[in-house]
């Protein structure tokens, strides 16, 4: 990867990883960077930044694979530990749910549109990870499917519990953000269902255990 990028605007500086707005080619692109952190052993440091960058190229890939969007990787510097990744428009689920302006429908289409993407994933067993309501992003606005970004801490092949944790942010952030929980929920659910018939039954009963877990801690 050469470096168009330095100079680039800066979008977001997190924990795990930075980004900072290029252009690639002529598109509108994020570099996605993960710097050597200080605080851990550097074998460590250098084989988790090298792990999550590869993991989140392939479930990316994966994803779309399984008719989910995801932003288009660009290019792939797995020695430096980046990514140039297409940038998609349109607010966050987080967004969606706290603007007044959207009407309630058009959320409940939003939340369930983001069930179905999501059944989908999980039927192809691939699990998220980080699944929050800023991972979530709508580029044609509530009435589209949803994209999913950053799917660095997800797995392949995901087990039960890796799935239901999914649900289970979902569900804690559909509470955390909206009065209208309860109705969301279960037009989440309905649209999970949908994108994983075969499947869903299951993986709720793991997200209700997971949940009754972290009540009782």
């Amino acid at each position: 990867m050469d470096d168009p990028a330095d100079a680039g605007r800066p979008v977001s500086e997190g924990a795990e990883a930075s980004l900072r707005a290029v252009d690639w080619w002529g598109f509108p692109a994020l570099l996605k960077s993960r710097e050597p952190k200080r605080y851990r052993p550097k074998a460590l440091d250098e084989r988790l930044r090298r792990e999550r960058t590869r993991t989140e190229v392939r479930l990316l890939v994966e994803a779309r694979r399984l008719g989910v969007r995801t932003p288009l990787v660009y290019d792939y510097d797995g020695e430096r530990c980046r990514l140039i990744l297409e940038e998609l428009p349109g607010p966050t689920l987080k967004a969606v749910l706290e603007d007044p302006a959207v009407p309630p429908p058009a959320v409940a289409q939003a939340v369930r549109a983001l069930g179905k993407a999501l059944g989908r994933l999980h039927a192809g067993r691939i699990s998220h990870g980080d699944l929050t309501s800023s991972n979530v992003l709508f580029p044609e606005g509530p009435a589209g499917p949803p994209a999913f970004l950053d799917l660095s801490m997800g797995s392949r092949n995901a087990g039960l519990e890796e799935l239901g944790i999914d649900l289970h942010l979902v569900e804690e952030d559909l509470k955390a953000l909206s009065p209208r929980a309860p109705s969301l929920v279960r037009a989440f659910y309905a649209g999970y269902e949908e994108g994983n018939p075969a499947g869903a039954k299951e993986i709720r009963a793991r997200a209700k255990a997971i949940k009754g877990r972290v009540r009782y801690a």
